[in-house]
C-alpha cells in the first residue's frame, strides 16, 4: 500500500519517504531513460532526466526519472516516517509533491483531463464517509463505474493525494471513478476502512443511475493499502451474496502480514516504502497481530474462488514486490483468470507519475485496456 500527507490537490500518487544515504557521492552520470517490463518491452523516456547523485543502494536497477523523483523527495529532509506519528506524517511532503515538483522543474507539458468532479458523502453504519466522483465531460448519458480506493498504509494519504490516479482512469476508461475516503487508522482500527470501503461499493450499486453509472458495469481498483481493500471488498461481495464487480486492479497491493518475503528482505530499505514504514502501518492499523493474519490482510491466505478476474501492477523496487507474485499465482491457482505486470527499474507508487514515468503510463494503459474489456462483455 502506500501512501500519505500533505492535503493538497496533487497529481501523482504516494507513498512513504526517507533520505538516501548521505555517504553516496554526487554524480550526473546516470541518464538512462529506458526499462524493460516483466512482458519483455522495453519502455523509453523521450526526455533526459539527470539525477545529482549515484543509484542508491537500495535501488541498483532504478531508472533516472524515478530516481530524480526520489532526490527531489528527499531533498525535503523528512524524518523517517516510522519515527513519527501519523499525524505527523500526514503533515509532510510527499513524493506527490516530489513529482509535481520535477513537473515544474523539467517544464513538462501536463495536459487537463477531460472530467468533472463533485464531492458527494454517502451513509455507513454509524455516519458519512466523502467520496469524490469524476464524471468524463464526454456526453453519456450513461458510464460504467470504477469504485476507487487510495493508499497510505491504510492510515495515511486521502483523496487529493491520489487525485492524479483516479482522473486519469475516469479520463482514458470513459468511465466514472468514485474515489472513496474510507476511515483510517489509528482513530479508526480495523476492519473499519474494509467495512467503509465494502459500504462505497455498495453504496455505488444501489445508486448508480443517480450518478449517470451503470450498475451491471461496476469494478474495483485499488493501490497499495487500496489495492488490499478492492480485492476485500470483491470478497465481501462474493461471501454476502451481492453483485460482484466485473474486474479488479491491485496496484502493488499489501497481501501478506509477513515481512521476511524475499522481496522484504531485498528492498528492506527502498524508498519511499521499506519495511519499518510497513510494519508502522500495520502496527497503526491492526489491533493486535492477530489481525495480521486475517484473510482480508493477508490476502494470499484467503479463499479467493470464485472472485472477478483481476489485473495486477507491480512493481520491482518495492518491499510488496513478492506478495504482489504471490497473490497473482495463488488467484490463479483459484481458477480467477488473472493478468500480472512487473515493471522493472521503478518504486512503490509509481503508477501516478506517469507524467514523468514511462512505466506508470504503460501501467495505466494496461490497466485502461483491462477496464474496457472487462466492461464490454
Amino acid at each position: 500500500m502506500l501512501l500519505f500527507f500533505k492535503r493538497t490537490a496533487i497529481a501523482f500518487s504516494i507513498i512513504a519517504v526517507t533520505i538516501f544515504s548521505c555517504s553516496e557521492k554526487k554524480s550526473s552520470s546516470n541518464t538512462n531513460t529506458t526499462s524493460v517490463d516483466s512482458s519483455g518491452n522495453t519502455i523509453t523516456n523521450e526526455k533526459e532526466f539527470k539525477p545529482s547523485g549515484p543509484k542508491p543502494t537500495w535501488g541498483e536497477n532504478i531508472t533516472a526519472p524515478m530516481q530524480v523523483v526520489m532526490e527531489k523527495l528527499a531533498s525535503y529532509n523528512n524524518p523517517p516516517l516510522h519515527t513519527l506519528t501519523p499525524q505527523e506524517v500526514r503533515t509532510k511532503p510527499s513524493p506527490a509533491t516530489a513529482a509535481n515538483d520535477v513537473i515544474k522543474e523539467y517544464s513538462i507539458q501536463v495536459p487537463p483531463m477531460n472530467v468533472d468532479t463533485v464531492a458527494r458523502l454517502i451513509p455507513i453504519a454509524g455516519g458519512q464517509i466523502p467520496v469524490r466522483i469524476y464524471t468524463p465531460k464526454t456526453g453519456k448519458d450513461s458510464y460504467p463505474v470504477i469504485v476507487y480506493y487510495h493508499g497510505g498504509g491504510w492510515v495515511i494519504a486521502d483523496l487529493n493525494t491520489y487525485n492524479a490516479s483516479a482522473e486519469s482512469l475516469s479520463s482514458m476508461v470513459d468511465a466514472i471513478v468514485v474515489s472513496v475516503a474510507y476511515r483510517q487508522g489509528p482513530e479508526f482500527k480495523f476492519p473499519t476502512a474494509h467495512n467503509d470501503s465494502y459500504a462505497a461499493y455498495e453504496w455505488v450499486i444501489k445508486n448508480a443511475a443517480s450518478i449517470k453509472g451503470d450498475s451491471s458495469r461496476v469494478a474495483v481498483v485499488g493501490e497499495s493499502a487500496g489495492g488490499n481493500l478492492a480485492a476485500a471488498v470483491s470478497m465481501m461481495a462474493r461471501d454476502k451474496g451481492f453483485k460482484m464487480p466485473l474486474h479488479q486492479v491491485l496496484i502493488y497491493p499489501i497481501a501478506n502480514y509477513d515481512t521476511t518475503s524475499a522481496s522484504y528482505e531485498k528492498y528492506a530499505m527502498a524508498k519511499p516504502l521499506d519495511r519499518p514504514l510497513m510494519s508502522w502501518f500495520f502496527k497503526h492499523y491492526l489491533r493486535s497481530s492477530t489481525d495480521g493474519k486475517n484473510p482480508m490482510i493477508s490476502l494470499v491466505n484467503a479463499n479467493l474462488k470464485g472472485l472477478p478476474s483481476t489485473t495486477i501492477i507491480g512493481a520491482e523496487i518495492d518491499p510488496l514486490q513478492s506478495e504482489g507474485k504471490l497473490l497473482d499465482d495463488k488467484l490463479k491457482a483459484a481458477g480467477v483468470s488473472t493478468t500480472y505486470q512487473l515493471y522493472n527499474g521503478v518504486t512503490h507508487e509509481f503508477f501516478g507519475m506517469a507524467a514523468i514515468l514511462p512505466e506508470a503510463k504503460q501501467a495505466q494503459n494496461v490497466v485502461s485496456k483491462a477496464l474496457k474489456q472487462a466492461f464490454s462483455k
